[in-house]
């Protein structure tokens, strides 16, 4: 079997952080899976794909980052007419049109595809209009793409109100955010702080209008304490504009910007609080993280995942979005270390040790029914700017 995924680049990103990770564990159980990145900047080429070959179009001349999508549905038909795949994995919400085109653009001859929701469905961040018309896009997802996986039980219920697959199309796979492994490491955090030491918040994402960061600077300089600190992992547009936000906040002495910073979750051992303030998100893989490390949880109810996930409340506390007086009371109370075991629990139904199986068994059933393509035997490339 032979499992094509396509990815824009190496930008770092949730969706492009499991991708990646499936794809090596794929190629380490036997399994022909090739991969297409549009471009091959970002910093996620050092981080997950040492030494994890990967197809690319020649470089144009001019930059393309703002148009990767159109890019890609250029680029990718000529791609799986020479492959041959016998399925296509679309690693997230934001690749659903890459998919669909080439649905459009291949017709019998595109293999079927396999797409992970990787974001809320129900997108109440929205105006009324532009989430009307973002309904009647998933609805067209539904028509086209063969199988759709939700990424934690009770998802599959936004799935069939949202995209209404054809039935027995949609499955559940918990997301593969962490390893055991890293459970095992993340589990490891340094002791509650003692009474009267300041706390130490931290959020880990891109600095981007999705993350609602501009919400959290001002839930902190309203909620923190005297002593409490802010430590904000990693880039993105948005950051020029929030470190001027901390400054007139006054609270700037107490906020850090870290910029990007390889493998920025094992941070989350050596503080007491995540902070997410997420408009929307799908399965946070940080919240998993944070679960595994065993620190207290503050995050806006930004998915249909995150009541089950923090077990209602007990793992974690819950705000709605875009809630300033809750969310900066929430952060001025003192609350006790988490439950360590029963957030390790909780994080260890989300390991690429059991996902990445179940992927290839929905893979197999998809395409059981279909004759195996010819094709030129499959190859890695080897290219030097691809390894």
């Amino acid at each position: 079997m032979r499992i094509l995924t396509f990815l824009h680049s190496f930008e770092p990103g949730g969706v492009e952080r499991v991708a990646l990770r499936l794809v090596r564990h794929w190629r380490q159980s036997g399994v022909e899976a090739p991969l297409f990145m549009g471009r091959s900047d970002g910093a996620l080429r050092a981080e997950l794909a040492q030494g994890l070959s990967y197809e690319g179009p020649p470089a144009p001349p001019f930059p393309i980052g703002w148009c990767e999508t159109l890019w890609m549905i250029a680029t990718l038909p000529a791609v799986i007419r020479r492959q041959r795949p016998d399925a296509l994995f679309c690693a997230g919400n934001s690749y659903a049109v890459v998919a669909v085109a080439m649905k459009l653009l291949l017709g019998s001859r595109c293999p079927p595809v396999l797409m992970k929701i990787s974001n809320d469905l129900e997108r109440a961040d929205m105006p009324w209009i532009a989430r009307l018309f973002y309904r009647l896009w998933l609805l067209v997802q539904g028509r086209c793409i063969d199988r759709v996986v939700a990424m934690a039980p009770g998802l599959e219920r936004e799935v069939a109100r949202f995209v209404r697959p054809r039935p027995g199309t949609s499955a559940v796979i918990a997301s593969p955010a962490l390893s055991r492994d890293r459970v095992d490491r993340l589990h490891h955090v340094a002791a509650c702080p003692a009474p009267g030491d300041g706390r130490r918040f931290v959020a880990v994402g891109r600095l981007a209008r999705q993350k609602n960061l501009p919400l959290m600077l001002r839930a902190f300089a309203l909620g923190a304490r005297a002593g409490d600190s802010l430590l904000i992992v990693g880039d993105g547009p948005e950051r020029g504009a929030l470190q001027r936000l901390a400054r007139r906040l006054r609270i700037a002495d107490r906020v850090t910007f870290t910029g990007h910073v390889p493998d920025g979750g094992m941070l989350l051992r050596r503080r007491d609080t995540l902070l997410l303030t997420s408009r929307y998100e799908g399965v946070p893989g940080v919240v998993l993280e944070a679960l595994a490390a065993g620190i207290s949880v503050i995050a806006t109810d930004c998915s249909a995942a995150m009541r089950p996930l923090l077990d209602h409340g007990r793992l974690g506390s819950i705000v709605a979005p875009g809630d300033l007086d809750a969310l900066s009371q929430e952060i001025g109370r003192l609350r006790p270390c988490a439950d360590r075991d029963a957030a390790r629990a909780r994080a260890c139904r989300f390991t690429i040790e059991d996902a990445a199986p179940a992927y290839l068994k929905l893979f197999a059933e998809m395409t059981a029914s279909s004759t195996a393509p010819v094709r030129a035997p499959f190859h890695t490339p080897s290219l030097p700017s691809h390894s």
